[in-house]
C-alpha cells in the first residue's frame, strides 16, 4: 500500500482544492480595502497583496464531515502514521502555531497529544519533524519554488482556490464587515450554482488592512453548521524571530535527505505533494464538481494490516466496482483495481467517472 495515497490523505486536499474551486475576478485593485465600500472583486484581489506579509499567530481548525472521531498521534490509534494523522485532522479539532516572514520563510507547528509536528522553510531549505516518530526530512528546493504544503490547512490555502478559478457557476456576495482575531475584515460568501456538488457555501474573511485571509468556512449543502472551518484566534503582524526558521534535528533522530534543487518547478511540486513524479492526480471536470483520480495500484487492499482493513470496512461501504465513503462535503471511491477518485460530489458521480 502507498500509505501517502490512502483514503484519508486523499480526503484532506479535496476538502480544500476540490470543494472551494471558485473564480478569479479580474481587473480589480490589489490594494488593501480598508475604510471603503469595496466590491467582492476588490476583496478577492486584495489577497494577492498579502503574499509578503510578516506575522505570527494561532490557527484553529474544526471539522465535522460526519466521520467518527478517531484517536490521533499518541492517542491510541493502531493505524500507521499518515493514515491515522490525516483522518484525525478531519474528525477532530486541532491547533497550530504559524510563523511567516514573507514568501520564503514559514514555520507551522501542529501540536497533538504528547507530540508535535513541524514544517520549517528557510529559503530553499525545508525541514519536517515528527517528534513522536523521531523522524526528520530535509528537502532542498529549486530556487523560487512555492512554499510546501504542511498538512495544516490555512485560510490562505482556501482563499488561493478562490482566486485561482472562479467560474460562472458561483455567486459571490457583497462584502460585509466582521472582526477576526481582533482585526477588521471583509467577509464574502461564495455559493455554487451547480446542483452536482456537496458544497453549500464558502465564506472568506479577509483583513481590511493587509488582504491576509483570516478565516475560511466551508458549509455542506443543506447544513447550517460548518463542515470545515479554519481561522486565526490570535494574530500579530511583524517579522517573527529569525531563530524560528532555523532547525537542527536532535542527535538521535532519523533524518532523510532529498535534493530537488535541480528539479523544474513542475517536477518539484509533484514530488512534494505525492512523493515522486507521476503520482499526481488527473482532474476531470471543473469548479465545484471537479474529480481527482489517482492511478491503478494506488491502494492495495491486500497489503493492509488487520486493523487498517477493519477501519476501511468501518468507514466505507460496498458499491459497484469497489468501496466508497461519502461525507457531508467530500466523497472518496476506491476501485477494485486500486484507483482512488475523490471530489466534492456524491459517490454516484465518482462511480460514473471511473467507468
Amino acid at each position: 500500500m502507498k500509505k501517502s495515497a490512502w483514503l484519508p490523505a486523499v480526503i484532506a486536499p479535496v476538502v480544500v482544492a476540490g470543494a472551494v474551486a471558485a473564480p478569479m475576478i479580474a481587473n480589480a485593485s490589489s490594494d488593501p480595502v480598508a475604510g471603503t465600500n469595496p466590491s467582492a472583486a476588490d476583496v478577492i484581489a486584495s489577497i494577492a497583496g498579502s503574499s509578503d506579509a510578516k506575522y505570527s499567530g494561532k490557527l484553529v481548525q474544526t471539522s465535522d464531515l460526519g466521520l467518527p472521531e478517531l484517536p490521533t498521534g499518541s492517542g491510541g490509534s493502531s493505524l500507521e502514521g499518515d493514515a491515522s494523522d490525516a483522518l484525525g485532522l478531519l474528525t477532530s479539532s486541532h491547533t497550530a502555531r504559524v510563523y511567516v516572514d514573507g514568501a520564503s520563510k514559514q514555520r507551522v507547528q501542529l501540536t497533538q497529544q504528547l507530540a508535535e509536528q513541524d514544517l520549517v522553510r528557510n529559503g530553499t531549505d525545508v525541514w519536517t519533524w515528527d517528534s513522536k516518530e523521531r523522524t526528520a526530512t530535509h528537502v532542498t528546493l529549486p530556487k523560487d519554488a512555492q512554499a510546501p504544503q504542511s498538512g495544516t490547512m490555512t485560510p490562505a490555502d482556501v482563499a488561493k482556490q478562490a482566486i485561482d478559478a472562479i467560474t460562472p457557476s458561483t455567486t459571490v456576495s457583497k462584502p460585509t464587515e466582521v472582526r477576526v482575531a481582533g482585526h477588521d475584515a471583509w467577509q464574502i460568501t461564495l455559493t455554487p450554482k451547480s446542483s452536482g456538488t456537496l458544497v453549500g457555501s464558502v465564506r472568506l474573511a479577509v483583513d481590511q488592512q493587509t488582504g491576509l485571509p483570516l478565516r475560511a468556512t466551508i458549509a455542506a449543502k443543506g447544513q447550517s453548521d460548518p463542515a470545515v472551518e479554519v481561522g486565526f484566534t490570535s494574530l500579530q503582524y511583524g517579522a517573527p524571530a529569525a531563530r524560528l526558521f532555523d532547525f537542527t534535528p536532535p542527535a538521535n533522530a532519523t533524518v532523510e535527505t532529498k535534493d530537488l534543487s535541480d528539479a523544474t518547478a513542475h517536477d518539484e511540486g509533484a514530488q512534494h505533494r505525492h512523493g515522486r513524479p507521476g503520482d499526481e492526480p488527473t482532474v476531470t471536470g471543473t469548479g465545484w464538481s471537479a474529480i481527482a483520480e489517482l492511478p491503478k495500484g494506488t491502494v492495495d487492499e491486500s497489503a493492509l494490516g488487520a486493523d487498517q482493513a477493519g477501519l476501511l470496512d468501518q468507514l466505507t461501504r460496498s458499491v459497484d466496482g469497489g468501496r466508497a465513503v461519502q461525507t457531508s462535503l467530500v466523497s472518496v471511491y476506491l476501485t477494485d483495481d486500486g484507483r482512488v477518485l475523490a471530489g466534492a460530489v456524491p459517490v454516484s458521480a465518482l462511480v460514473a467517472a471511473a467507468e
